[in-house]
C-alpha cells in the first residue's frame, strides 16, 4: 500500500498517535527520571528502536521520533551540549527504520520539539533563543525527511506560535498541541481553545492538546476546542485519573500510600496506583472519536496495551490485536466447553 500523507490520513478518518516514550522507556530502565533526556537515541539505540516498534506495532499510525527535551537548553544543563546533533538525527533515523517495518502500510514519521522551560514573551532574548534551537531542531527534521513535525507541550501560546513559523518556514507540516497546567489557562493569558484557533488559523493541520492531564480533566477543554476550531483536532492525554482538584499529573495525591516518598509528589516515580485501566481509557477514546478528535493518542506513561485499546476504540486493528484480551480459555474465568469444570467451581474462591 503506498505511504499516504498526515493529511490524507485525517481526511481517511482517525489518526493514532502513539507518545508515552519518556516515561516508558524509563520503566524499561534506559532513560533517567527527572532529568527527562532521550539519550537512549545514542546509549541503547536497540531499546529505542523496540518502543517505537512496540506502539507501532500496537496501532500508532505515527512513530515519532524520540528527540523530547533533546533541544539545546536540556542538553546544556546535562553538559552534552556536543551530542544534540547526533542524537537529533539519530533518533529520527531508528524511526524512519522501524516505520518502514509496517506490514500493511509504511508508518508516518514525526519529528519533534517541545517546551523549553525557558520561553519568556517579554524577554525578547528567550523568544529569539527559543526560536533559534526550534530552527536547528527543525532544519534536522528536514534534512532527515519527515513527514511533519510534531510541536507538543507548550502552556505558552507565544511559544507555539514560534514553533509553528519554524516549521512552516522548512515546508513541513504541524501538529501543535498544548500543555494545560493546573491554573486552567495558558501562562500567557490565553484560553487553550482560543490558542488553537489561532494556531489552526495560522495554519497548523492539526491543533489540540497533550500531556499533563488524564481523560477526565482533558476532555472538558477538547470539548471547548473542537467547539472552536474548524481544521483537525488531537487529543494526547496522560493515563492517569486526574480530578477537578487535581487537573494535571503534577500535584496526584496516593492516599494508600504506606511508605515515604523520596519526591516531594507522587510525580514522577510513584503514579503507578494513579493509572486509568485500559477500559477506561478505550472509553475516553470512543467519546473523543465521537466528539471529533481526530488524532488520538497517550501520553505519558503510556503502555502499548493501552495504546491499542484506543487504536480499537477508534475502530482501527493493530497489528497486535491477535494479542488483545480473550478469556475464553483462562483456567478460572473461561468459557470454553473443554476446560476443568472443577476448576471453573472456584471461580468467586480464588
Amino acid at each position: 500500500m503506498a505511504k499516504r500523507s498526515l493529511e490524507q490520513r485525517l481526511k481517511d478518518g482517525t489518526v493514532v498517535a502513539g507518545e508515552g516514550y519518556l516515561f516508558e522507556l524509563e520503566r524499561r530502565g534506559y532513560l533517567q527520571a527527572g532529568t527527562f533526556v532521550p539519550e537512549v537515541a545514542l546509549e541503547n539505540p536497540d531499546a529505542l528502536k523496540q518502543t517505537y516498534r512496540d506502539f507501532m506495532n500496537a496501532g500508532s499510525d505515527v512513530v515519532l521520533a524520540f528527540t523530547y527535551n533533546a533541544h539545546r537548553e536540556k542538553m546544556r544543563i546535562i553538559g552534552k551540549e556536543e551530542v544534540l546533533e547526533p542524537l537529533n538525527r539519530q533518533a529520527i533515523r531508528l524511526a524512519k527504520e522501524v516505520a518502514k517495518e509496517h506490514p500493511t502500510e509504511e508508518a508516518l514519521v514525526a519529528g519533534n520539539i517541545s517546551n523549553t522551560n525557558i520561553f519568556d514573551p517579554e524577554d525578547r532574548e528567550s523568544v529569539e533563543k527559543v526560536r533559534g534551537m526550534f530552527a536547528e531542531m527543525i532544519g534536522w527534521c528536514k534534512e532527515e525527511g519527515v513527514d511533519y513535525v510534531n510541536g507538543e507541550t507548550f502552556y505558552y501560546h507565544e511559544e507555539a506560535v514560534v514553533a509553528l513559523e519554524e516549521i512552516q518556514k522548512h515546508g513541513l507540516p504541524a501538529v501543535i498541541t498544548m500543555g494545560l497546567m493546573g491554573e486552567n489557562i495558558l501562562r500567557d493569558g490565553y484560553t487553550v481553545e482560543e490558542s488553537c484557533r489561532l494556531l489552526s488559523e495560522k495554519g497548523a493541520l492539526v491543533v489540540g492538546m497533550n500531556c499533563f492531564r488524564g481523560p477526565d480533566t482533558m476532555q472538558p477543554y477538547l470539548e471547548k476546542i473542537r467547539g472552536e476550531v474548524d481544521g483537525y483536532v488531537a487529543g494526547l492525554p496522560v493515563p492517569y485519573r486526574t480530578t477537578e482538584e487535581h487537573p494535571t499529573f503534577f500535584n496526584l495525591p496516593d492516599g494508600g500510600c504506606s511508605c515515604h516518598l523520596p519526591t516531594e509528589t507522587t510525580f514522577p516515580t510513584s503514579l503507578d496506583p494513579l493509572y486509568h485501566n485500559r477500559y477506561e481509557i478505550a472509553a475516553w477514546a470512543k467519546e473523543a472519536k465521537e466528539l471529533g478528535i481526530n488524532y488520538i493518542g497517550l501520553c505519558c506513561g503510556a503502555s502499548p496495551a493501552m495504546l491499542r485499546e484506543v487504536a480499537e476504540a477508534a475502530g482501527e486493528e493493530a497489528v497486535n490485536s491477535k494479542y488483545s484480551p480473550d478469556m475464553e480459555k483462562h483456567f478460572l474465568f473461561g468459557k470454553d466447553d473443554s476446560l476443568n469444570q472443577k476448576n471453573l467451581n472456584y471461580r468467586g474462591k480464588a
